[in-house]
């Protein structure tokens, strides 16, 4: 038993180790993604839901994460 709670362990950091390394890279969107992120947030602004309900295959996550980093506040 302690075998299998040592190796559910290791799965998990491993899981963990993945979710850091996509956090530090953008996420990469085509140019009619970007196109249709920058109409919809002229139109809805910040309802990244509802933004990416328009873009199969994208979550909130992703398209606010995609914003923030092209739009950075601190430049202002």
């Amino acid at each position: 038993m302690a075998d299998l709670e040592h190796s559910t362990c290791d799965h998990v950091s491993s899981v963990d180790s993945r979710e850091d390394t996509s956090q530090d890279t953008k996420p990469k969107f085509s140019e009619d993604e970007e196109t249709l992120i920058t109409r919809m947030y002229n139109l809805v602004g910040e309802r990244w839901s509802l933004i990416a309900g328009r873009i199969p295959g994208r979550t909130a996550e992703e398209i606010e994460k995609y914003w923030t980093s092209r739009h950075s506040t601190t430049d202002q």
